[in-house]
Formats: structure tokens, C-alpha cells, sequence
């Protein structure tokens, strides 16, 4: 947002106030844009002296709004802002999940429901990045009109329409026949994304279409799980594990079906990568625990419960198969005319503080 609103010239001062105690991969790209970044000097995990810190530098930086990115941990910062002359202060909630970050359950549950109470009261503004997110976080009460809001992610085109899908140069690295008919799971490879049901399905799309493989493209804890239950059916030769890519919209472009089995307990606030598969024209496979805010109109999916069973999502797949691969360019005008659109997004941003 920060890029765009520069090339789009618009006008916003930008303070980025991160409680990681190092420095990140976008420090000098938000330094060269005319941010200015700083690194909490005290550790999150010493509350006191965090807050301290915060309310240090915020009245040094006579801010005009708080603009708060860490779920229930926000309420530390508005503790940190209490009685400072900031004129605005909100809540953006990313996640479902409600992690507080510390390795005792009995803390997590003491202090899960305290923090949110801090942020309901204390906040000018509660912004979820979708509907099940701010719902998640509201916890059963009702949203206040002009209070609680979604806004959604802005995502960026351009990678998708510059990518190029060498779909045989791509199969051809990866050793797959140049016919190969490609499932791809894109995102991280641990158990909060249900790997592992991926490659069962494909065990049984492979009995109803013998071209199919498996791409993981992505790093976790259960890479080695997938290898074991792909081994274990015979078809560790047909699944291939990337690892990370910084080359992920050509890969999307090259596959035929994109599948997300999430845990139909909803824990991601919203599906970016949901987005990026209809960009690259992809057939989707999706749980009911993908929420449909990151659905264009021109979306061709198929959402399937888990409880159906891998034979169900073959069937699936097969049904999208025998359809027309999507349109990209459609995909393209669908997000020019939704709220991810990066104009809309960052408009909706500015507005948020004025």
C-alpha cells in the first residue's frame, strides 16, 4: 500500500513500529519510500517494558493514528497510547486463529478474552480483512455501525499478467511428461493447511485420471508427512516438493487444478493465495473452511466438505476438468471491479484515518 500510494502520489506519512527487535525483509523498501521504521527496543514478552518503550516513541512522534496490525495483541498498544492526544485509533485484525503469543494454554485462555475487551473499548475502529475475521474477533457481539468494518487486502495484478506459462519447459524441469495434468498446493506445507489430504486425493484422481501429479510449492512441518503418505500408495514418483518460490505466479500458470483443504475450522483471516489462483486461471478445489470474500465473480471452483472424502474431491476435479480452463483476463477485470482492487484498497485506507 505504501508503494502504490506513492506511485499514485497520494500523500501518507507513515511511521512502521514493528515489535520484531530486527530488522525485516521490507526495511529499506519502506526506508526508500519515506517511512520511517522502528524496532521496539524491549521484547514483546516483557509487557511493562514494551509498553514503556511504545508510549516513548509515540509521544515523541506526536502521531495522529494508531494503527494497530496485531489481532488481540493490539491491546497492548492501545494500553501504551492511553491518555496520548492521538486523534485515532484502530484495530486491524488479520487472523482467526486468536493466538496470544505464549507457550501456556492457561495464559492464552486467561488473557484471551481480557485483550479483546481492551480493544473493543479502546479502539475508534475494529477493521477485519474479511467477514469471518471481524466476526471472529467481535466474538458473538454485534457489529456497531461505523465501528466494526471489513477492508480487504489490495493485491497487486501485475506479476500474474507478466507471467509467462511455459507449461512443457515447466514439466520438463520437474521430470513430469509433457502431458502431465498438474494438482497444485501452494502455501505452507503444515498441518493448519491439511497437506496430507492432498496427496490422498490425488491418490484418487490418479485412478480417474492417470496424468495427474502433485506440486507443492511451499515449506513446513509436514513436508515429510506428504512424502510418506505418497510413498505409502505408490505415488511418491508423481508428487514433486518445491520448497519456496519466488517465482510463484509462473508456476500457477502452469498448473490445472489448485486445491486448499483447510481444516473447516477457520483459522486464516483471509486467502490471498485464493485470489492469486484465479489470476493465474486455475481450477479450484476448495474445504468449507475457505471463507468467500477472496471468490471473484468469475471464480470456477468446487467446494467440498472434508468429511466427503478424497473420492468426493477427484470427482470434483473432474468435474472442473471437463470445463474450459478460466479466463484470465476475466479474472483480471473481476478484481479491477472488487475491493481487492490496490486504487479501491488504498481509498478505503486513507479514509480509514480521516
Amino acid at each position: 500500500m505504501l508503494a502504490h500510494a506513492s506511485a499514485k502520489r497520494v500523500d501518507v506519512d507513515w511511521t512502521f513500529y514493528c515489535a520484531l527487535g530486527q530488522p525485516g525483509l521490507l526495511d529499506e523498501k519502506a526506508k526508500a519510500l519515506g517511512a520511517r521504521v522502528v524496532h521496539s527496543p524491549v521484547q514483546i514478552g516483557k509487557k511493562g517494558a514494551f509498553i514503556r518503550a511504545l508510549r516513548a516513541d509515540l509521544r515523541r512522534g506526536e502521531y495522529d493514528v494508531l494503527h494497530c496490525h496485531h489481532d488481540l495483541v493490539s491491546a497492548l498498544y492501545l494500553l501504551a497510547a492511553l491518555g496520548l492526544p492521538i486523534r485515532k485509533r484502530l484495530v486491524h485484525v488479520h487472523n482467526a486463529d486468536e493466538t496470544v503469543p505464549t507457550p501456556s494454554c492457561i495464559k492464552q485462555r486467561l488473557f484471551r478474552e481480557p485483550m479483546r475487551r481492551v480493544c473493543l473499548a479502546m479502539a475508534d475502529r475494529i477493521v477485519g480483512i474479511s467477514n469471518h475475521t471481524l466476526d471472529t474477533f467481535l466474538d458473538g457481539r454485534p457489529r456497531q455501525v461505523g465501528r466494526d468494518i471489513v477492508h480487504y487486502y489490495g493485491l497487486d495484478p501485475t506479476p500474474f499478467k507478466n507471467a509467462t506459462a511455459d507449461r512443457a519447459g515447466f514439466r520438463r524441469q520437474l521430470g513430469l511428461p509433457e502431458n502431465a495434468l498438474i494438482l497444485l498446493f501452494a502455501g505452507r506445507v503444515v498441518p493448519e493447511k491439511n497437506p496430507v489430504f492432498a496427496a490422498d486425493v490425488l491418490v484418487e484422481l490418479r485412478r480417474r485420471e492417470p496424468r495427474a501429479v502433485a506440486v507443492f510449492a511451499g515449506a513446513g512441518s509436514q513436508e515429510e508427512a506428504v512424502l510418506a503418505r505418497a510413498r505409502k500408495h505408490g505415488i511418491d514418483n508423481e508428487v514433486r516438493m518445491l520448497g519456496w518460490r519466488s517465482d510463484l505466479p509462473e508456476i500457477m500458470c502452469c498448473c490445472d487444478w489448485f486445491i486448499l483443504p483447510h481444516p473447516e475450522q477457520r483459522m486464516e483471516g483471509f486467502g490471498l493465495a485464493v485470489v492469486e489462483a484465479q489470476l493465474s486461471g486455475l481450477r479450484m478445489l476448495l474445504s468449507r473452511g475457505i471463507a468467500d470474500d477472496p471468490l471473484l465473480s468469475t471464480a470456477h471452483f468446487r467446494r467440498v466438505a472434508l468429511s466427503a472424502g478424497p473420492k468426493a474431491w477427484a470427482e470434483a476435479a473432474m468435474e472442473l476438468l471437463r470445463d474450459p480452463a478460466p479466463s484470465r483476463l476475466n479474472a483480471f477485470a473481476a478484481l479491477r471491479n472488487s475491493p481487492m482492487d490496490m486504487d479501491r484498497a488504498l481509498d478505503g485506507l486513507v479514509r480509514l484515518y480521516a
